[in-house]
């Protein structure tokens, strides 16, 4: 299985509305429910009015399109990661999956998700 390494920085953010997000940019994710509404995007993207915020995550994706009665595909990679003690914040689409860590163990969880068999792009 592929992972393609997105090429820039992340950030988690907390929003109180959603009408700061500017919904032309390229790459952004969002999440709401009747508790909050949630923001994943490039950190050089972060709305002004986020009201809290997590800098410092790098992130890759699942590359290809990945059908729905696939079973335990992120639970194999965080399960990996776990074992190695590196933490993950992740995002599903329609097509795949995306796993965000923090920038500091980046490098280390795609060693050794590369020793578990994962090719890396």
């Amino acid at each position: 299985m592929k992972l393609r390494k997105l090429p820039f920085d992340l950030s988690v953010c907390k929003l109180g509305d959603v009408s700061g997000i500017d919904l032309g940019k390229d790459f952004f994710f969002v999440g709401k429910t009747d508790e909050e509404i949630s923001l994943v995007c490039k950190t050089e993207d972060v709305p002004a009015d986020t009201t809290d915020r997590d800098d410092g995550w790098k992130g890759f994706r699942i590359e290809g399109v990945l059908d729905f009665s696939l079973i335990g595909i992120l639970s194999k990679i965080s399960g990996i990661l776990a074992d190695n003690k590196i933490g993950i914040f992740a995002v599903s689409t329609y097509n795949t999956d995306y796993i965000l860590v923090k920038r500091e163990n980046f490098e280390r969880a795609l060693e050794v998700l590369g020793k578990a068999g994962y090719e890396i792009e």
